[in-house]
């Protein structure tokens, strides 16, 4: 049975309404237990538990330091390509958008891995659109066997695959992965994706089980808040979480917290999640999943992932560029741009070409970021708060 079975069979509504209509009373009693529900869960991110979020902040904060010590875990996205057969209204690589594009070669890799190397970091996040033309899984092995030896953990964040094609990742130096869900709500992840394979809502939601099987040692999961009701997510995703925990034991599981930001295409959320709200959220994780490590991406701004550190947050991205060349300028030479799938050469010493000034390369990005603070300068920040910032955690030799 895999995770789909028991999702179907959830009271997620149900458990959405209760939230809701939860007394004062019973959030207080909720906040006093040693073990929580998935109901208990839902307690905690109701209207009433609002009331009690600094008791909760109390808790989740010594929890996070029993369990994982003062220390937050740092990396960085490498992405490889803005190339995408899906069409996904909230994403800036919808295949429809009008963008400009790149997949970058081996050497462009290396030189943005060697970039953000240069700047500490150790842990690498490669990601990339759903393209097989572009990102096959050869392009994905050896970009992975090419950077291994020097980046102690590689995770991704890729389009699904099968096991056997997970597997060739693992043994090339690949230990993590990462899907977004982005729904859990059906209708809502129907009408947003309209068309390629990403359309499969129960394929996607069986991805952690897959790569879990392929060997796999870290696993991320996460809707993206701002296209459903935010309590009916948070409900799907501790769902998914206990699921995981129960079944896929042997790796380390980690949940983000990300929601929506501007981008190409300019869709508007659907849906709100106030600054408050997240900070709730990210303590009824920490309370209810006490080893589960909690990444916040450079979605949010500056002061609010400060504030938000030492609630129960384990792992933060820093300094990210969300383009294929971001960092270096690597692969400005071979963009393109695309309209409706079809790629429309630009006409040379046209001004789309020329790199705006923020950005090295002008290949379109995946999203705005929030907050762009350099590396050195989060990893400062971090240390002002009483905390360690952590660049490297693994080793392959660890295993030998």
């Amino acid at each position: 049975m895999s995770f789909v079975s028991e999702f179907n069979s959830l009271p997620l509504e149900a458990l959405v309404k209760k939230s809701v209509a939860t007394s004062s009373v019973a959030a207080r009693e909720t906040l006093g237990k040693s073990a929580l529900s998935l109901a208990d869960f839902g307690t905690l991110i109701s209207p009433a538990a609002s009331a009690q979020l600094e008791a909760m902040g109390r808790r989740a904060h010594a929890m996070t330091q029993q369990r994982f010590g003062k220390t937050i875990r740092l990396f960085a996205p490498l992405y490889l390509s803005n190339e995408c057969v899906n069409n996904c209204s909230y994403c800036g690589f919808s295949r429809d958008n009008s963008i400009l594009r790149v997949t970058l070669a081996l050497d462009e890799v290396r030189r943005e891995a060697e970039s953000l190397r240069e700047q500490g970091f150790r842990n690498l996040l490669l990601v990339a659109g759903e393209h097989p033309k572009f990102v096959s899984n050869n392009y994905l092995r050896d970009c992975i066997a090419m950077l291994h030896a020097d980046w102690p953990s590689i995770s991704l964040e890729v389009g699904p695959m099968e096991v056997a094609d997970y597997r060739p990742l693992v043994a090339a130096g690949s230990d993590g992965l990462i899907v977004y869900q982005e729904s859990y709500d059906r209708k809502v992840y129907a009408d947003m994706h309209t068309a390629g394979p990403k359309r499969n809502f129960d394929w996607r939601l069986e991805t952690p089980e897959r790569a879990y099987a392929a060997g796999f040692r870290r696993l991320g999961i996460s809707p993206l808040y701002g296209l459903a009701d935010w309590r009916l997510e948070a409900l799907s995703v501790a769902a998914h979480a206990d699921y995981l925990l129960r079944h896929c034991w042997k790796a380390a599981l980690t949940i983000s917290t990300v929601r929506m930001r501007p981008c190409a295409g300019e869709f508007e959320p659907l849906t709100h999640i106030s600054d408050r709200e997240l900070a709730q959220l990210i303590c009824a994780l920490r309370l209810t999943f006490p080893d589960v490590g909690i990444s916040l991406s450079t979605r949010e701004t500056p002061k609010l992932r400060d504030g938000l550190i030492p609630l129960g947050v384990t792992t933060m991205s820093a300094g990210a560029r969300t383009e294929p060349g971001g960092y270096t300028g690597a692969g400005r030479e071979k963009i393109h741009h695309t309209e409706r799938g079809i790629i429309k050469e630009l006409a040379s010493g046209a001004s789309e070409w020329a790199p705006q000034a923020h950005r090295p390369t002008n290949a379109t990005g995946q999203f705005n970021i929030g907050d762009e603070r350099s590396p050195q300068e989060v990893a400062e920040l971090i240390r002002r708060l009483g905390y360690e910032p952590v660049w490297k955690d693994w080793d392959a030799a660890l295993t030998m």
